[in-house]
């Protein structure tokens, strides 16, 4: 069973709703969630982010900080994650039954630069437990990098689900 058919019963289960803010996966993440049926049950929605005028104006990403790290970074994944929650929750549902997962990073061929190479992705994960991000570098063409970061941001959410989080530091795929 893939990661996006597991999760559904299991947000259902805790009470949960799903949003997801992505950027590099370029709405990758919620089409594997979308195809599996039934999902309009605890899949809320997604942002796709892709410029940093979209991060900062519809999930409220602060601007300094977009600046100081860049778009690729531990910082802005937490806040896509948490901007997409917030952008989704309200008086229907509050913001304690809804987790926001995001997915920010560099596909390629090009855009690599020094400290941040091609394939670098950090993904995000809010909740109302806490907020955590990962650092992956995929070694693949832009196709398999968007892929594998969309199939690894729905593995941690189904670990989260399961009371089993990956450690925060936890590298795959390095080149």
């Amino acid at each position: 069973m893939e990661y996006q058919e597991s999760i559904g019963p299991l947000l259902i289960q805790h009470g949960l709703k799903l949003t997801v803010a992505e950027s590099c996966t370029g709405g990758l993440i919620g089409h594997m969630i979308t195809d599996v049926p039934g999902s309009s049950e605890y899949y809320l929605g997604s942002v796709t982010a892709y410029s940093y005028e979209a991060k900062r104006f519809l999930l409220k990403v602060d601007s300094d900080n977009l600046l100081k790290y860049g778009a690729v970074s531990r910082e802005i994944a937490l806040e896509m994650a948490k901007g997409v929650r917030q952008a989704f929750a309200g008086k229907e549902i509050p913001i304690k039954q809804v987790l926001g997962l995001s997915a920010t990073g560099i596909a390629g061929p090009d855009g690599g630069m020094p400290g941040k190479p091609v394939g670098l992705v950090w993904i995000g994960l809010s909740t109302p437990d806490g907020d955590w991000a990962w650092k992956f570098i995929w070694d693949s063409d832009r196709s398999g990098n968007k892929f594998l970061s969309a199939k690894k941001a729905l593995a941690i959410l189904h670990g989260y689900l399961l009371g089993n989080l990956l450690p925060e530091t936890e590298t795959a795929g390095a080149k």
